[in-house]
């Protein structure tokens, strides 16, 4: 006789507060002696199954015959105000729709960021990271993750949607907020505020088209409807903002904590791409999610799972499964045994946009380097925090020191007359432990 269905209890993991942030991977850890599902609970009275083993996410991810987006089922048996609710609330939008349905959605957007030619994102990238260094440029410190990481994606969306800067503080109330909301009334406040933004860029949108994707999903021929254009763009902000801030300050970190990024006599650096995979790999930006429900009372990898019941799946524990690499050790493989992630998810709802979203964090590491070339970390990495919450991995700060830029004009090239960016500086140098 099969085991019973799985029901969360008082027993389940937490996958908030600051013991889960300070060490989720010990959890992960915890989580895999239940087996290659686990009951966790992601908020108060809030619990889920997660998915920890490496086959199992993808024997899940690419099966959309038993497992559905559509969070309808689970919807109804949550508190409409629940802290994670606007993280995982169903809309109509290429991330909870399945079949043809989630196919035209996705055609919109990847037609539509097909348009974005590479030379062109490259350039917005440079400029928007030379519009941010030069703000801290003579100071000679900086916080890389809020001064840096997670404005410029912002940024450049500005650019690339069509949107004003003047709406930037809406904008990252909103996204923010929907990822680290701590009550039910922040978490509604963000999601109606990010809502709100979006609506006002459709309605500008609707006067003025322009070279952005706005403008191109509107004008797409799969012919959305105004609100299914509102969802499209929700999804691909959100989607697209949160991870990539976190990807860029979570390479930085990994870079500043290992010397093997720097050229010496004996041997080439690694460069910012490889800190990139390295992250993807051992420190995805987003640990937990990809919201799936069984359509039907299913045996899955040993639990019996309740059709609508959720399922997430840890692109952190299963992409880890087969060891973590910390900074300076040899990278690692794991259970898969080709050194494979699922940092982009997989199966038909796996990230659209992985090379624009490489390219971007690529081009903005390697400016930021370029310009800063002797970067190195004020604290040691066991005084870095990082945000609570189940779903990202994100660091709150990471503050840096380097030499100030004192010569130039805004938006002039400095790094001609310094040093090679190949060579981190002296540890007794004055001007950056001065500071």
């Amino acid at each position: 006789m099969p085991p019973p269905l799985v029901e969360p209890g008082h027993d389940v993991v937490p996958l908030y507060g600051a013991e889960f942030a300070a060490d989720p991977y010990a959890v992960y850890e915890r989580l895999r002696e239940y087996g290659d599902l686990a009951p966790v609970e992601i908020s108060p009275g809030v619990g889920a199954m997660l998915v920890t083993d490496y086959r199992a996410a993808l024997d899940l991810l690419h099966d959309p015959v038993t497992w559905s987006k559509d969070a309808t089922v689970w919807m109804d048996s949550v508190p409409e105000d629940s802290a994670v609710m606007p993280m995982l609330r169903g809309r109509p939008n290429a991330l909870f729709t399945d079949g043809e349905v989630h196919d035209r959605y996705r055609r919109v957007i990847t037609d539509s960021f097909a348009r974005l030619e590479p030379h062109e994102l490259r350039r917005h990238v440079k400029e928007v990271a030379d519009t941010l260094i030069a703000r801290f440029g003579q100071d000679g410190q900086v916080d890389l993750v809020g001064q840096y990481a997670r404005l410029l994606p912002l940024l450049l969306f500005n650019r690339v949607f069509g949107l004003s800067d003047a709406k930037g503080d809406l904008l990252i109330a909103g996204i923010a907020g929907m990822f680290d909301s701590k009550t039910p009334e922040e978490a509604e406040a963000a999601d109606a505020a990010y809502t709100r933004y979006i609506g006002e860029l459709t309605e500008t949108k609707k006067q003025r088209r322009g070279p952005d994707l706005t403008s191109w999903f509107m004008d797409h021929p799969e012919g959305l409807t105004e609100e299914e254009v509102i969802h499209q763009i929700v999804v691909t902000m959100a989607a697209g903002y949160e991870p990539m801030a976190n990807l860029i300050g979570n390479a930085l970190n990994r870079m500043l904590a290992d010397d093997r990024y720097y050229s010496t006599l004996s041997g080439g650096a690694l460069t910012p791409r490889d800190a990139l995979h390295d992250v993807l790999q051992n420190d995805p930006p987003m640990a937990n999610y990809s919201a799936h429900y069984p359509k039907r009372d299913v045996y899955f990898h040993g639990v019996w799972l309740r059709a609508g019941q959720l399922v997430l799946v840890s692109y952190a524990a299963a992409s880890t499964q087969g060891g973590r690499t910390r900074p300076g050790e040899r990278a690692g493989v794991t259970s898969s045994g080709k050194g494979a992630h699922l940092a982009w998810a997989a199966g038909p709802h796996a990230c659209p946009v992985q090379q624009p979203a490489m390219l971007i964090a690529t081009t903005a590491i390697e400016r930021l380097t370029a310009w800063l070339s002797d970067l190195e970390p004020m604290v040691s990495p066991n005084e870095l925090t990082y945000r609570h919450g189940p779903f990202q991995r994100a660091l709150e700060r990471l503050p840096a020191r380097f030499t100030p830029i004192t010569h130039g004009r805004t938006g002039e090239i400095p790094w001609n007359s310094r040093r090679s960016p190949s060579t981190r500086s002296a540890a007794t140098s004055t001007a950056r432990h001065g500071s």
